[in-house]
Formats: C-alpha cells, sequence, structure tokens
C-alpha cells in the first residue's frame, strides 16, 4: 500500500472514530481532504471544538465554491441553512449539504 493509501486510510478511521485529536493528527499527514471528509471533520468540530466550528465551516463553505465552479448563491443560502440546522437534524442537514458537493 503507497503512504498516501495508508494515510488515508488512517484518516478515515480516525473519522470513523470521532476522535478529533486522531482526525487531526491523520489529517495532518494528507496533502488534502475531500469535500465529503472536510463535512465530516466540521461535523466533529460542532460538538467536539465549537470554537473553532465557525472557522471550518467558513473554509468549507470557500472550498465548495471553488471545487465546484457552479455554486450559486442559492446554494451557499441552503449550505448555511443546513450547517444552522446541523445540531438539531444533523443526519438531514448532512445529506443536504453532500448533495450540494455531488452538484
Amino acid at each position: 500500500m503507497s503512504t498516501k493509501g495508508g494515510s488515508y486510510t488512517r484518516f478515515r478511521r480516525a473519522l470513523d472514530s470521532g476522535n478529533l485529536t486522531l482526525v487531526r493528527a491523520a489529517a495532518a499527514e494528507l496533502p488534502t481532504i475531500n469535500l465529503d471528509d472536510a463535512l465530516r471533520v466540521c461535523a466533529m468540530l460542532r460538538a467536539a471544538d465549537p470554537s473553532r466550528y465557525e472557522q471550518a465551516v467558513i473554509r468549507w463553505l470557500g472550498r465548495l465554491c471553488l471545487e465546484r465552479p457552479t455554486t450559486t448563491i442559492t446554494d451557499l443560502r441552503l449550505a448555511l441553512a443546513a450547517f444552522d440546522r446541523l445540531p438539531d437534524e444533523p443526519e438531514q442537514a448532512e445529506a443536504e449539504l453532500r448533495q450540494l458537493v455531488r452538484a
């Protein structure tokens, strides 16, 4: 297995564990994280490190705009609304955000 594959596997295991310290350490080994995985990190930060949550969301939204050039203002409004609902409706909000990534 390549180093990148091994690093990504460790990162995915860390995400699955829900341990933010492990996630941060594993993410540091990667050159980048895809938007789906970054969304999972945002959700983890909301619960484990709320002081860093807002900045993570802003970075995620910026990446959405850069990596998905067809992103519209309406898409950004939908994303913000989904992030606002994340604490109360985590499954539905994350599903809506993932839909924006795949659009």
